[in-house]
């Protein structure tokens, strides 16, 4: 039967003119294009077809719906997705230049680390509820709540009257953006068969490499010449025409009529709710609001494995579960999510400790400190883009391989700058360091997502996700242990008394240059300088256990799912 664009298709075979392996024989197409020659393509059930068996395989799955939209549609779609994209984006950076205003007007200095803890919080353990709905659903109404959830948090964020209805907001705008990071990965990889979703992904890249570069330059207007509330307020009209997009062009196609109705596991949603929230608070808290080995912070872990424990029973028990047990029994996505987790964990080098190793150590101010990190952002989305020219000619596994393998090294040059060094030499490291994590990172996301139906996109989609940010959280957590260590340990021999002991208030403390000798500053330099080189070391030994995840789990080719080339009727 015809689609839109009047072509032949068929399920699990080439139509006319699909290629043709070197014996003569027709190859199995994936959704877009061939296979890449490192992947094998399977059928819709994920096994591999059987050589003589070129007619159309059977499968227990239901056939996937056809693409949301029309090639001449994708524009719009595509628009929406960049914009709702770019929300959650530029949501930490932007807040994060007006934290100064936002406690000058509200108070609340001790606590204000929870504008972005709350917000992580809320976005990382609601990744994968959102991505079991969007399965059950459909991913248009989970897109709109979270767009919705999103907007109504900034507008309250916006009138929020004192610090702790400020968090509170924060947390409702973090329930908004878990549902569009999830969302709108999964629905790109919707919209485009295997071959283009590059293209898609690339763009998506970008709007996180802009956002980066955007976010603190805009907050620093707003905050500095109109007042602090713009930050979220802005967000309304941005949002307001994703969300005209998304009803207006967003046609998800009927599904086949389940035989029993969807049942929501909310037992199972509370579980992971909670067990997120408690691992996150001591995670994030930890060191900071009190001690690693304090009462709190054992109590919370207890607390949270216990609730984990928990966890894996109720969903166990559940007929919809949440988190799918085959999410960690199929080898392909647990690996995957194992090498993305590590690499959310070797993200914090970069992008918490080299803005304070470019001003404590180089001497740069806020502006300067900030390009040296966000080279790295330029090269990252043109690695992503070209990406697919690698892995259609070597496969997935082996293209995230090479880029993890570069990214090893980048990570271990590091330590080996001289000090004090020049900025172009940290800047060029990130440079590098950004292409490399481009050919790892969007080959592994592209081929996890081609080796499931669209029925279980969504939540593979969150679970490679979710996995990310906890790994940030967890190496924000361990590597800010190492650098206090490192630098209390430097700091024992300090050539002048009451010198700070932590990052943070080593970074204050030499904003003032005339508040400690010369002595005393440039020992409190290469401490600083110390602690950075540990935390890079760290994050190589991050990046080998993302290449363990690879070589000993991930399989040699991903099984592709060779599926029909969906069109709308």
């Amino acid at each position: 039967m015809g689609g839109a664009d009047g072509e032949q298709r068929t399920h699990g075979t080439a139509g006319p003119g699909g290629p043709t392996t070197p014996d003569g024989t027709t190859a199995p197409v994936g959704p877009g294009g061939p296979a890449a020659p490192g992947d094998a393509p399977v059928t819709a059930s994920g096994s591999e077809p059987p050589p003589a068996a070129p007619a159309a395989p059977t499968t227990s799955e239901p056939p996937s719906p056809p693409a949301l939209t029309t090639p001449r549609g994708r524009r719009p779609v595509v628009a929406a997705l960049m914009l709702g994209m770019a929300l959650a984006a530029i949501d930490g950076t932007i807040v994060s230049t007006a934290v100064p205003q936002i406690v000058g007007d509200l108070g609340g200095f001790a606590v204000f680390s929870w504008l972005f803890s709350g917000y992580l919080l809320a976005v990382t353990v609601t990744l994968p509820v959102y991505g079991k709905l969007s399965d059950t659903f459909g991913r248009k109404p989970v897109l709109i709540a979270g767009i919705v959830l999103f907007l109504v948090g900034s507008l309250l964020c916006a009138l929020a009257w004192n610090m702790g209805a400020l968090i509170a907001f924060r947390i409702v705008q973090g329930l908004g953006g878990g549902a569009l990071q999830g969302t709108v990965q999964t629905i790109a990889a919707d919209l485009y068969p295997l071959k283009e979703r590059p293209r898609i992904q690339a763009k998506l890249s970008t709007v996180w490499a802009t956002s980066a570069v955007a976010g603190p330059v805009v907050g620093g207007l707003l905050a500095g010449y109109a007042d602090w509330r713009w930050i979220f307020l802005i967000n309304l009209p941005v949002g307001a025409i994703a969300l005209w997009l998304v009803v207006r062009h967003l046609h998800e196609p009927a599904r086949p009529r389940p035989k029993t109705r969807p049942r929501i596991d909310w037992a199972g949603a509370l579980a992971v709710f909670a067990t997120g929230t408690l691992l996150l608070t001591a995670l994030v808290q930890g060191g900071v609001a009190w001690p690693w080995l304090s009462a709190p912070s054992l109590g919370l872990f207890a607390a949270s494995a216990a609730l984990a424990a928990l966890t894996v029973v109720i969903e166990r028990r559940a007929a919809e579960p949440i988190i799918p047990g085959w999410v960690w029994r199929r080898r392909t996505i647990a690996s995957v999510n194992l090498a993305l987790g590590a690499m959310g964990l070797l993200m914090v080098a970069p992008t918490v400790f080299l803005p304070t190793y470019a001003q404590s150590v180089l001497g740069l101010g806020p502006i300067a400190a900030g390009f040296v990190l966000s080279v790295m952002t330029l090269s990252w989305p043109v690695s992503a883009a070209l990406s697919d020219r690698v892995y259609n000619r070597i496969g997935f596994r082996l293209t995230a391989i090479i880029g993890m393998s570069a990214a090893l090294l980048i990570l271990l040059a590091f330590p080996l700058l001289p000090y004090p060094g020049e900025p172009w030499q940290p800047a060029l490291i990130m440079l590098l360091l950004g292409a490399a994590l481009g050919l790892f990172q969007l080959p592994l996301i592209v081929g996890v997502q081609s080796t499931v139906g669209w029925a279980e996109r969504g939540t593979t989609t969150a679970s490679v996700l979710f996995c990310r940010q906890v790994g940030q959280s967890v190496g924000a957590a361990v590597f800010g242990a190492v650098a206090n260590g490192v630098l209390a340990a430097r700091l024992l021999g300090a050539p002048a008394p009451g010198l700070p002991g932590d990052l943070d208030a080593v970074a204050r403390t030499l904003e003032d240059p005339g508040a400690l000798s010369a002595a005393a500053t440039d020992h409190l330099r290469r401490a600083v300088d110390a602690a950075v080189d540990h935390v890079y070391i760290g994050a190589a030994g991050a990046a080998a256990l993302a290449l363990l995840a690879l070589v000993v789990l991930a399989p040699r080719r991903f099984p592709v799912i060779t599926e029909p080339e969906d069109r709308r009727p």
